[in-house]
């Protein structure tokens, strides 16, 4: 528990600077939360043309706002996202809101985020922890952090299809979780690779030097 130092108290009484002072941290987290739901929103409506199926941004985003957020404030911004979809926002993708869309075809995918989302922060921060963003090339060495944010980025998508496809294959295709496979995961097999490799190469360049500042995992 944060302590109020005794010069912000006057007879007694906590003044408005340590009120301040001790919700700035919560309303900073309320703002990146704020701010990942708008991401991951966004990305629902994003579509770019690719092959074999068009390119979606989503999975993007939540390798991102992991990364960035870290592992529990990430995974908290992703099940923010889910209520908000649950109650019936239009956060989901083209537009779509409401339970009917978490307990369809692809509900499973959107609940694999959650765990997704919390792993690709917990490999960041287990980058970060041997320093500061900015030296993240120095201490860990560029090819072990390339590496270790590849595995992370391939661990949370892993954990996306990990929820998807038995979802998939149960509740839609009555068990078949080879006809799960050939539809839900080998046509976004290519396009999951691009997005991996965007999402690494994103989250590594935070590291660079000129880019420096704390890390946003609180």
């Amino acid at each position: 528990m944060k302590r109020i130092p005794s010069s912000a108290c006057v007879c007694g009484f906590v003044t408005p600077s340590a009120v301040s002072a001790t919700a700035r941290p919560v309303l900073v987290k309320a703002g990146l939360v704020a701010a990942g739901v708008g991401m991951l929103a966004g990305s629902s409506w994003l579509s770019v043309p690719f092959y074999p199926v068009p390119l979606t941004m989503q999975t993007l985003a939540v390798l991102l706002v992991g990364g960035l957020l870290g592992a529990r404030l990430g995974a908290g911004t992703v099940l923010a996202y889910l209520a908000f979809g649950l109650a019936g926002a239009p956060v989901f993708h083209n537009g779509l809101g409401g339970p009917m869309v978490l307990l369809g075809p692809t509900g499973g995918y959107l609940l694999g985020f959650v765990p997704a989302a919390f792993l690709m922060g917990w490999v960041l921060e287990r980058v970060r922890s041997h320093g500061a963003a900015g030296d993240v090339r120095e201490r860990v060495g560029r090819g072990r952090s390339l590496i270790l944010l590849a595995v992370g980025a391939i661990l949370a998508e892993g954990a996306i299809y990990a929820v998807g496809l038995p979802w998939l294959a149960v509740v839609y295709l009555g068990g078949d979780i080879g006809r799960a496979f050939t539809a839900g995961f080998c046509p976004y097999l290519l396009g999951d690779a691009l997005k991996l490799m965007v999402a690494v190469t994103a989250l590594r360049l935070g590291g660079k030097p000129g880019t420096h500042r704390r890390s946003l995992v609180l």
